[in-house]
């Protein structure tokens, strides 16, 4: 299914009829049996707040049954928000700080997926609409980050993402339609977003739809970039240029 008829579907959910219970429990988690999202519920209620090392511990191994998949070593922060857990699998020692948000929201997408050694800092936000996210191996996302996504977006293994970044898969509203902002999707989409491997993006970098950035490349603090950048590209600005390469042996003794 496409993210406008997701979108469309959601929208029509929330304002039709239905109580306030089942709306809330068909955004949050999806086509999971009631049962068992209502076991979540409780999960959260007790575990989430919980602080320390008894709390990291506790939700290490209670959230577990909640996910598609679900490594060892997992440490979950405080007040974490899931959304469509069902959708979600998280490699062994992922670390997800506090009050991070990972949304897997959507109709006949994969959701997203969070490779072995990743860690999502403090108040950052991955999510879908309708799309899907796949974190490699060892990336980091700084706090205060958001990934969106009502495509594909994909982040290669190693890369390192500054605080406050924004990279965006979808997310296009057509201003020449007659139909109002508020009531278009929000989801249209240029294509899939890829970020390649062992790449370091500065603080506050923008990458929109569309725009891919090769293996290795350097993306200075502020930069919006707005085109695919080649591999080892070293590019600052708004929007972002390329003004040098990175040496070729960066990184390979990794």
């Amino acid at each position: 299914m496409n993210s406008e008829a997701h979108t469309g579907k959601l929208k029509d959910a929330m304002r039709g009829g239905g109580s306030a219970a089942s709306k809330y429990f068909a955004i949050t988690y999806g086509p999971m049996p009631r049962w068992k999202a209502v076991c979540m519920e409780l999960a959260t209620l007790c575990l989430s707040g919980i602080p320390g090392a008894l709390g990291l511990f506790l939700r290490g191994r209670l959230y577990r049954p909640f996910f598609a998949a679900f490594g060892r070593n997992v440490a979950i922060g405080r007040n974490v928000v899931f959304r469509h857990p069902g959708k979600i699998k998280i490699g062994d020692g992922v670390v997800i700080d506090d009050q991070a948000v990972v949304d897997a929201k959507g109709e006949g997408n994969a959701g997203v997926e969070i490779g072995s050694g990743v860690y999502i800092g403090r108040n950052t936000i991955v999510y879908c609409k309708g799309g899907d996210i796949a974190l490699g191996r060892d990336v980091n996302l700084s706090a205060n980050c958001v990934v969106f996504s009502s495509n594909r977006l994909e982040m290669k293994p190693g890369t390192m993402v500054g605080a406050f970044s924004y990279l965006l898969s979808g997310g296009e509203y057509d201003y020449r339609s007659p139909t109002p902002f508020s009531r278009q999707s929000g989801m249209e989409t240029k294509g899939p977003l890829e970020i390649g491997a062992g790449c370091w993006l500065g603080a506050r970098v923008t990458v929109l739809d569309g725009a891919t950035v090769g293996d290795r490349c350097v993306v200075g603090a502020g930069a919006v970039v707005t085109r695919p950048l080649p591999p080892l590209s070293l590019a600052v600005g708004v929007p972002a240029k390329v003004v040098g390469s990175v040496p070729p042996e960066q990184g390979e003794r990794g």
